[in-house]
């Protein structure tokens, strides 16, 4: 709303008549109720009537106004032959020589366009606002469709054919699937490409930025024309006056914030000389472009140095003028009519950049959910589906090496790969069951003793339902990877909880030849600590004398610690953790 303000006290500057009359306010204030969107679908047809009525006598800028509201409140393409209309009697009502006609019909299209616009621009910066995170919430729903295509199309068929398998007694080829599987989950996902976004910004904002433009030219053309030049000078003439035209347009379109034009430290001078230039022609001194100059201080300048060079400017053609004998009433009215100038322009600018910059939130608004999206999604399948997968292959290689044992666990693999394909459908919506730690203690020393591994499980009769849930899911990770980076003799686990602190340790020895250390940290355990720190607790993990250490300390309160004090979330990892 402070821009539309700024844009209609642009329009209502009039230093000849600088009370304005009843008829005036009444149009400029049915033109603020017609900026409101709810007042404008309820009464917009009667306040259009009303500053139609009151156009003849509220002065020369109501016309303006008037082909404002048409465009606003008029539907379709009825709209565009009713704005032709106003412009037309806008013309006819300021009838004289050419340059005065010409003159009043354009400012009644410029202002017109403009006071749209800015209106326009704002309604739709609201809706922006009020809808920023739409965008966001159909590119994760997107994300959601896509990878449950394609989990179901890759984990999905490999853990079917781990069923078929197994059902057929083929242990060594379940084993060969469900390691590959394995892999494949393991693997990070590519960097999310951007969003498509459709375009937010309105197709008019362009168009009726460049109109406004070259409306204000042949307005000067025509004044130019009238001056009878000959044609030499007056072709002269045009070049300048639409060169500076170009040149507030080309300051004037939207761009990435914080960039400017291409070598704008050389055309915005360029720009305010050619528009300072003409006070100091031979003969009458002509500041019709100084508001354009003004403008594109406006546009380009940040606040602070901007408002001092325009009052710098504004004073400049003022005492040029008066030093130029030119009368004051036209030195006041040619200083104002500049300050304006520069105001309107600036006004459309400065909301078509409002409106790109709140696109730009948007999509960036868009892309971190999109990521993250992406990495819930990879994190859930690391940590869900590669403990199941880890568990196939040791229940396969056992029932390879030991066919006396080989249809039970067999039995066992066809269970847990339909267990694994029931937890696959559910990551892509977020909709599965929070794990049991006791589910998985039991299942942990039932996998780890069938792999030969000496386990050992000692846990409290309860834990909070999150931080049961959490512990559930990082053993699996810690399972999973004593499986694959352990040595293979023993994994113990110590579930305790104490002073409101809830502890989890697993210990597994390291593998004979690598006693003194251990593989960088995995995605895997990364992806623990961040499912730990979210939930405010730490995680650390390295050797210790024992052999490989995974411990997690978790307040027991959900989002707190111990005495209810916020937890500052964070989580760590040994140099020498996975």
């Amino acid at each position: 709303m402070a821009v539309l303000l700024m844009v209609l006290a642009g329009v209502m500057v009039d230093p000849l008549d600088p009370v304005p009359g009843a008829a005036w306010i009444a149009v400029v204030l049915l033109q603020l109720a017609t900026a409101v969107p709810a007042w404008r679908r309820r009464f917009g047809p009667l306040t259009l009537g009303a500053q139609a009525l009151l156009s003849p006598w509220a002065g020369p800028g109501a016309p303006g106004l008037v082909a404002a509201s048409v465009l606003l409140v008029v539907p379709g393409p009825a709209r565009w032959a009713l704005l032709g209309a106003v412009v037309v009697a806008a013309g006819a009502l300021g009838a004289g020589d050419p340059y005065t006609v010409a003159n009043a019909a354009m400012n009644a299209l410029i202002q017109g366009l403009i006071v749209f616009a800015v209106t326009r621009l704002r309604d739709l910066g609201a809706e922006l606002d009020a809808a920023r995170y739409e965008l966001a919430e159909a590119t994760v729903a997107a994300e959601r469709a896509r990878s449950s295509r394609e989990l179901a199309g890759v984990l999905g068929s490999a853990l079917a054919a781990v069923v078929a398998l197994a059902e057929r007694g083929r242990a060594a080829e379940a084993v060969a699937v469900a390691r590959q599987a394995a892999e494949r989950a393991r693997r990070p996902p590519p960097h999310p490409g951007r969003p498509e976004a459709p375009a937010l910004a309105p197709r008019l904002a362009i168009p009726v930025l460049i109109v406004v433009h070259v409306g204000f030219s042949c307005v000067a053309a025509v004044y130019l024309w009238q001056a009878g030049l000959h044609p030499l000078p007056f072709a002269g003439a045009l070049m300048w006056v639409f060169g500076v035209a170009a040149l507030q347009i080309r300051h004037s379109l939207p761009r990435p914030s914080g960039i400017p034009p291409a070598h704008a430290a050389l055309t915005l001078p360029l720009q305010l000389a050619l528009a300072l230039g003409p006070l100091f022609l031979p003969g009458t001194p002509h500041p019709q472009l100084v508001g354009l100059g003004a403008g594109a201080l406006l546009v380009r300048w940040p606040p602070r140095a901007a408002y001092p060079a325009v009052a710098v400017v504004l004073v400049a053609t003022a005492t040029v003028l008066a030093a130029r004998d030119v009368p004051w009433p036209d030195t006041l009215y040619w200083t104002a009519n500049a300050l304006a100038i520069a105001v309107m322009f600036h006004g459309l600018a400065l909301h078509t950049e409002l409106v790109g910059r709140l696109q730009r939130v948007r999509q960036d608004l868009a892309d971190v959910a999109l990521a993250g999206e992406r990495r819930r999604i990879f994190r859930d399948v690391h940590d869900m589906l590669g403990y199941s997968l880890s568990a196939i292959v040791v229940k396969g290689e056992l029932a390879r090496r030991a066919p006396g044992r080989a249809e039970a666990e067999l039995a066992d693999v066809v269970r847990i790969a339909r267990g694994a394909l029931t937890d696959l459908a559910a990551i892509p919506g977020d909709t599965a069951r929070p794990p049991s730690l006791a589910a998985e203690l039991a299942s942990a020393k039932e996998i780890l003793t069938a792999a030969g591994v000496a386990a050992a499980v000692a846990a409290p009769r309860a834990l909070p339902a999150s931080v049961d849930a959490l512990f559930a899911t990082v053993l699996r990770e810690a399972v999973t990877n004593a499986l694959r980076h352990g040595g293979g003799r023993f994994c113990r686990v110590e579930v305790s909880l104490d002073a409101g602190t809830a502890r989890l340790r697993v210990v597994n020895d390291l593998p004979e030849d690598e006693p003194g250390r251990h593989p960088r940290p995995g995605q895997g355990t990364t992806n623990t600590a961040e499912r730990v720190a979210a939930e405010g607790g730490t995680l650390t993990s390295g050797p210790v004398p024992e052999g490989f250490e995974l411990l997690v300390l978790q307040p027991a309160r959900l989002g707190g610690d111990a005495d209810g004090v916020e937890a500052v979330a964070g989580a760590q990892l040994g140099h020498d953790g996975r």
